[in-house]
């Protein structure tokens, strides 16, 4: 199974957990994975990048691209992407075979979101040391047709990683 299955939500949400959550999952079954982490990413690939617009862009456009690659090996690959831009989403799917991707938001308030905040990142927002914080001062463009809606709020990552699953064997 070749695909990619993009997890798009603000930072917080729960996208890196179902990601490796899902990618033991089907590793478990034999299945090659891959998953795509935006804090990894930045760590390496793209640390060059900042937050501004552009380099948000641009920091997707890559992972996309990366994404693609893995694919075309036949690996499922699980990007956990903050991607707040409709564009670079679309952007990302246009890459793909028809199938081959799958948008999943993974949809959590705000309030919850910070109260998650194992990086510190809302607490840094809050005291001013960060600028062009997701979901704040920044924007986010909800996904207006994701594939898969996926609420954290009400349901753990257990139950988010089977609606997945259930989802891709349609």
């Amino acid at each position: 199974m070749s695909k990619c299955i993009w997890l798009t939500g603000l930072s917080g949400s729960g996208k890196t957990t179902i990601a490796n959550l899902l990618a033991a999952q089907y590793k478990d079954k034999g299945q090659l994975t891959c998953v795509l982490d935006g804090d990894q990413i930045r760590l390496g690939l793209n640390k060059d990048l900042g937050f501004t617009r552009s380099d948000r862009h641009e920091n997707a456009r890559r992972v996309a691209e990366v994404a693609k690659i893995l694919v075309d090996l036949e690996i499922l690959v699980i990007v956990a992407l903050i991607s707040p831009f409709s564009e670079d989403r679309h952007k990302a799917r246009a890459l793909f075979q028809p199938g081959q991707f799958i948008e999943v938001y993974v949809d959590t308030s705000l309030k919850r979101c910070a109260t998650r905040d194992v990086k510190g990142l809302y607490t840094l927002q809050e005291n001013g040391l960060i600028k062009n914080m997701t979901g704040i001062t920044s924007p986010y463009e909800i996904p207006k047709n994701p594939d898969i809606h996926l609420r954290t709020d009400t349901t753990d990552a257990i139950e988010c990683c089977e609606l997945i699953k259930k989802h891709i064997s349609v």
